[in-house]
């Protein structure tokens, strides 16, 4: 599970702050073991280590016990207005425009120096140069789109409608490591370790929703009504645009078909569970468990007609899309898959801008997905998201350059030293809890030592010989990409399984765990200033990147991560009294977070977010107890005024520093896995060393009496 974004996981927070996404980046086979060559060494650290912490941007009007983020973040959060082409802004905003600039370096060297034609240097230019030419956009118009929309056209049959729904999948859904729900396809698939043997297997995941969620088809919300009537304009207008006739009424009759594919559609809190969706059907099986669909066909276009077995992660949804295949008229399928073409072109759902066709449509898109779901005022520049296309579609390519030159080995040295003292300090905890039975802490330790730990960037890298860029068609470039990842990801299928597989790119700002692996993802960019200064005092270090680095260990043992042992396969390894125990205090958890409310009438689902919830308590705990474990038994200097201890939860506060807006601050809280930063800070109100620091008091509203803070691991 990542950090974020939905990328998803500290991840939906990168998606939303709208940069480099946490994509998979299309390729081929693996090259052969070719690590990046380390830059030059950082200089030597100053005599004196800064605070790391931002003072200015605090607001000591606050008291920490009353609102820790406010504290921590309320100086800069009255002075900071959101940038009209982000829908929030944040701490991990600053990372992503750090990354964005080096890469704008080096696109702009590969340029400059000509590369050779089929080598990944040329194809890097000339994503970037089709993604620039607006001009050669506009005049190919729907040119690249065409194939499929004529393929849309041709469908006089339910068998060239399973055909065409399976040459459409793409593997755009992953639940277990970005806790990624959603795709705008029809199904989603994903490809990796079975969670019951050593075996690559695809997994077929619901999808079909052009909204980010069922709630937004089938809430009563006045708002949720109102993003329902501007999502129907919004189909009637891309429509109109394409020159499809009797747009309006095809606009209703879309939206119509969509809401009874929402009402088939399993909530998220039911697809987070492994044991519900831990369905491997027998191929053969699909047209009597899900009638409706032509499989054959379906499975024969997808690239899965050898599959003995495929795994349904949404049953009860993938026989309810299967029968309304089966049942609605072919004519109403047919309008809706083009448009969901003409959308898929128009917006890039996985960077959350404006797609490759020509600006009309994507003003259209932007508009609806931008502004109404989002509340962002103006799409970002075209520049921008040219380098975040060009390093989603090869991301290996970028990523290895951005390693070899922004990420020295000393950093690399100094992270992993981290990561070792944290997970010592894991190990050290897990032995102290008193509530754990012998049996259960042996396991947990032995999968804590068998975990395997990815700094910076892949041993080996994707080879993209086989992907056609061409330098005058953005959009072909972008389609030929997705279709290329998709082909890697089946590619794995019969194949030994690679426990070092790298599942985000160096210049991703996020970081993942990975439970069917027992290992962890730290790309290069996340490893970066404001959350890891080589040269910063260890308190802010320990306190920012360290508990980025205690929350993925600590996704491991999660309500999820809990399930998988040592060697990633999902069994369970508890007793029957620590399960209840577990199951107890996560339940405390979810009720402590339920009870913020974001936005007026709206509350944190403490359900849906109780897995990020877990590793950020866990994970502060252990970055703490591995920043005084660092100490060696001496204290720690005080520095601008702070002791280290303030300087470490100070550190934590920031990382979470972020404005948002409502609208998509909405959207986060009904479908993100993660609760809105500001109230990932007031984690600190579980960790007792906290209420030391900063001197919390009773009757503050954060403060908890010591038997009331949560205590996992």
């Amino acid at each position: 599970m990542s950090l974020r974004p939905n990328l998803l996981s500290f991840g939906l927070a990168l998606a939303l702050a709208g940069g480099l996404a946490a994509c998979k980046p299309a390729g081929n086979e693996a090259s052969a073991p070719e690590p990046a060559k380390p830059a030059a060494a950082a200089p030597a650290a100053a005599a004196t280590p800064v605070s790391g912490v931002d003072l200015a941007g605090m607001d000591k009007s606050v008291k920490p016990g009353d609102d820790f983020d406010a504290f921590a973040n309320g100086g800069w959060r009255k002075n900071f207005e959101i940038p009209a082409d982000r829908s929030n802004y944040g701490a991990f905003t600053v990372l992503l425009e750090t990354a964005e600039k080096r890469n704008a370096e080096l696109i702009a060297q590969l340029a400059a120096s000509k590369p050779a034609d089929g080598s990944d240097a040329r194809r890097i230019a000339d994503f970037h140069a089709a993604y620039m030419d607006e001009a050669g956009i506009e005049k190919r118009g729907l040119q690249s789109l065409q194939p499929q929309l004529d393929s849309i056209k041709a469908i006089a049959s339910r068998a060239d409608l399973s055909r065409v729904l399976g040459a459409g999948v793409r593997a755009d859904t992953d639940p277990l490591n970005a806790t990624n729900f959603h795709t705008d396809n029809l199904f989603g698939v994903f490809v990796a370790k079975s969670l019951d043997e050593a075996a690559y297997v695809a997994t077929l995941m619901q999808g079909g929703l052009g909204m980010p969620d069922r709630e937004y088809y089938l809430s009563q919300d006045k708002d949720m009504a109102a993003t329902r009537a501007a999502y129907e304009t919004y189909i009637a207008a891309l429509l109109k645009q394409a020159g499809v006739a009797d747009a309006d009424t095809k606009a209703k009759a879309i939206l119509a078909l969509e809401t009874k594919i929402a009402k088939a559609h399993a909530p998220v809190i039911d697809s987070q569970n492994v044991h519900k969706s831990n369905n491997p059907w027998p191929a053969a099986a699909f047209a009597q468990r899900a009638p409706g669909i032509d499989w054959t066909a379906f499975f024969d276009a997808a690239g899965l007609s050898a599959q003995k077995t495929v795994v349904a992660w949404q049953p009860g949804a993938i026989a309810g899309i299967a029968r309304l295949v089966g049942s609605e008229p072919l004519p109403a399928w047919q309008d809706y898959l083009t448009f969901h073409a003409l959308d898929h072109a128009a917006w890039n759902e996985p960077l959350r801008g404006p797609g490759e066709l020509p600006k009309a449509y994507t003003d259209l898109a932007f508009g609806f997905h931008g502004t109404t779901l989002a509340g962002t005022p103006q799409a970002r520049e075209r520049g921008k998201r040219a380098l975040d296309a060009t390093s989603a579609a090869l991301g290996d390519a970028v990523g290895k350059l951005y390693a070899e030159k922004y990420f020295p080995a000393s950093s690399k040295a100094k992270v992993e030293e981290m990561v070792h003292n944290i997970l010592a300090a894991f190990d050290e905890r897990v032995d102290s809890l008193a509530w754990m039975s012998a049996q259960t802490k042996a396991k947990a330790r032995e999968k804590a030592k068998s975990m395997r730990v990815g700094v910076g960037y892949p041993e080996r890298w994707r080879d993209y010989a086989k992907l056609e860029i061409r330098a005058d068609d953005a959009l072909g470039n972008r389609l030929r990409a997705e279709l290329q990842e998709y082909r890697h990801q089946i590619g794995k299928l019969g194949q030994p399984v690679d426990a070092g597989e790298w599942w985000m790119t160096p210049q991703t700002v996020n970081a993942v765990q990975l439970p069917l692996q027992n290992a962890m993802n730290f790309p290069a960019a996340i490893l970066d200033k404001p959350f890891f200064d080589p040269d910063a005092d260890p308190a802010a270090n320990y306190g920012a990147i360290g508990a980025v680095i205690g929350h993925e260990i600590s996704h491991g043992f999660d309500d999820t991560g809990a399930e998988f042992d040592g060697q990633g396969k999902l069994h369970n390894w508890w007793t029957p009294e620590d399960s209840k125990h577990f199951a107890e205090a996560t339940q405390k958890l979810a009720a402590q977070y339920s009870a913020y409310e974001p936005l007026p009438g709206l509350h944190v689902n403490g359900k849906l977010t109780s897995g990020e919830n877990i590793a950020d308590v866990s994970g502060l705990t252990i970055a703490y107890m591995a920043y005084r474990k660092s100490l060696g038994g001496k204290d720690a200097p005080v520095i601008d005024g702070l002791s280290g201890d303030q300087r470490f939860f100070l550190a934590f506060g920031q990382t979470w520093r972020s404005k948002i807006r409502d609208a998509a601050l909405r959207q986060r809280i009904l479908t993100d896995g993660h609760a809105p930063a500001a109230q990932r800070a007031q984690t600190v109100r579980n960790i007792d060393a906290w209420y030391d620091a900063w001197g919390a008091k009773p009757g503050e509203a954060l403060y908890l009496a010591p038997e009331q803070r949560i205590k996992i691991w």
